[in-house]
């Protein structure tokens, strides 16, 4: 079985920063793509970013220049630094990955539980 646990969210002011973690953990030969959505009040989920094993990235324009995202493979682990928040990003973080399960040939799509950022204007 793969778990993705996210961590890092909380309650900032418009301008400040967060940094949210997922560290993917269980029986794993490798994980392919890996990303960040959102989903906020009433809305449906979003890509924020996503990253490829070979750390090509990909991002919504609304975060462009204001958020990166990374991996760190040995740990199995993505991460989004976000700066210069707005009350717009409000919404609940869902960590994605493509995880080859140990003894598997093709990848499956695991999700996080979620993680919440609210940002106060």
């Amino acid at each position: 079985q793969v778990q993705l646990v996210e961590s890092g969210g909380g309650l900032v002011q418009a301008g400040e920063s967060l940094r949210l973690s997922c560290a993917a953990s269980g029986s794993i030969s490798g994980i392919n793509d890996m990303g960040w959505y959102r989903q906020a009040p009433g809305k449906q989920r979003e890509l924020v970013a996503t990253i490829t094993n070979i750390r090509r990235t990909n991002y919504a324009n609304s975060v462009k220049g204001r958020f990166t995202i990374s991996r760190e493979n040995a740990k199995n682990t993505v991460y989004l630094q976000m700066n210069s928040l707005e009350p717009e990003d409000t919404a609940v973080y869902y960590c994605n990955a493509n995880v080859v399960v140990t003894g598997k040939l093709f990848g499956l799509e695991v999700w996080g539980q979620g993680t919440l950022v609210t940002v106060t204007s």
